[in-house]
């Protein structure tokens, strides 16, 4: 295996493996590469019930991902859930320590599915710095209300754009249900409607959507065709059964 097929995900352990690092490494497989995972908390959740998570020491976060990039070449980093921005502002700088052009992927889980919240959604300038290091943000509408509630979505979207890229998933959107958006600086730079299959609702489906955009820039394709070649395989994955928990399919199956 070339050392390039290596792909990393820092992210929640969900017993259910609908969501977190047990999603994003079937994904990462799904696409042809191989998934290392930095485990930052252990929740007790199924696929339609959240309790509770207990958060991984930033110490330990820290000295997993250092013993993975003294072994590995990584260049495409996914995130998802972690304790709070301070945490997440740490690990991104290791991360630019370790391999300074490395593409950063960030998934902000605000709040379970069902509702229960992981950490503040009050905003302040470390989350500006985080999306200053990153390479893409991957919010849903809910999300990207709650990442700065003073602001309208309008707003919200020109911050974040003039920062990083905006990768808006429309599955919450009450107008064009589906209609997934990029923003760069220069606006809109690509819409992404929703197939004509059906589709039915799937615990961690952000999940898979961020992971396969990471994988398939891993892939080394644009974020264009990374995005509408994970958008397909996002709904592929959602048409897979009419459960909450999918089946990942390899792309060229």
């Amino acid at each position: 295996m070339q050392e390039n097929n290596y792909i990393l995900s820092i992210a929640g352990f969900d017993p259910s493996s609908g969501a977190g690092i047990t999603s994003d490494i079937k994904t990462f497989e799904a696409h042809g590469l191989y998934g290392l995972s930095v485990c930052t908390g252990v929740t007790v959740q199924n696929d339609i019930h959240f309790e509770d998570s207990h958060w991984i020491p930033d110490d330990i976060i820290l000295a997993q991902i250092e013993v993975l990039f003294q072994r590995f070449q990584i260049d495409v980093v996914k995130i998802g859930m972690i304790e709070n921005w301070e945490t997440l502002l740490q690990i991104i700088l290791r991360l630019k320590t370790l391999n300074s052009t490395v593409k950063i992927i960030l998934d902000p889980i605000l709040k379970s599915s069902s509702g229960f919240k992981l950490h503040t959604e009050e905003q302040n300038d470390v989350f500006n710095k985080v999306l200053e290091e990153i390479y893409l943000l991957t919010p849903n509408y809910e999300e990207i209300k709650a990442l700065f509630p003073e602001k309208s979505i309008e707003q919200t979207i020109e911050h974040i754009s003039s920062k990083t890229l905006l990768y808006l998933k429309g599955g919450h959107r009450e107008d064009k249900k589906g209609c997934d958006e990029i923003y760069s600086k220069d606006g809109v730079q690509l819409s992404i409607e929703a197939g004509d299959i059906e589709v039915y609702p799937k615990h961690g489906s952000g999940c898979v959507l961020s992971s396969s955009i990471a994988s398939n820039l891993a892939l080394a394709y644009t974020i264009e065709d990374a995005s509408l070649r994970s958008k397909k395989y996002t709904e592929r994955f959602l048409n897979s059964s009419q459960s909450l928990l999918g089946t990942h399919l390899h792309v060229n199956s």
